[in-house]
């Protein structure tokens, strides 16, 4: 997979959980709580949506525990305190 592509990826499941670029992995996993919620089959017939949110809370959650990245903006400034660094992260 290509950077383009992953950084579509990562686009993609933001939007898909409706998150901004600066989020945290706590705050990811509050809006796919809220969502699944929401969506899940039992409550909602919509089972395309409750797989679309899966796929962007794996991507996420994955993307961040296997590269140890972080889409939070304090945790970036905490490592990097220079301004101009946590605006390398933006997508």
């Amino acid at each position: 997979m290509t950077e383009n592509e992953i950084v579509r990826e990562i686009k993609e499941a933001l939007e898909t959980l409706n998150l901004p670029t600066w989020v945290s992995l706590k705050e990811i996993r509050e809006r796919y709580r809220a969502l699944s919620k929401k969506y899940h089959p039992d409550v909602s017939k919509d089972g395309e949506k409750m797989r679309e949110i899966n796929k962007a809370y794996t991507v996420l959650k994955n993307y961040i525990e296997n590269y140890r990245f972080t889409f939070s903006r304090d945790e970036i400034l905490k490592q990097f305190p220079q301004e101009q660094h946590a605006s390398k992260f933006k997508f």
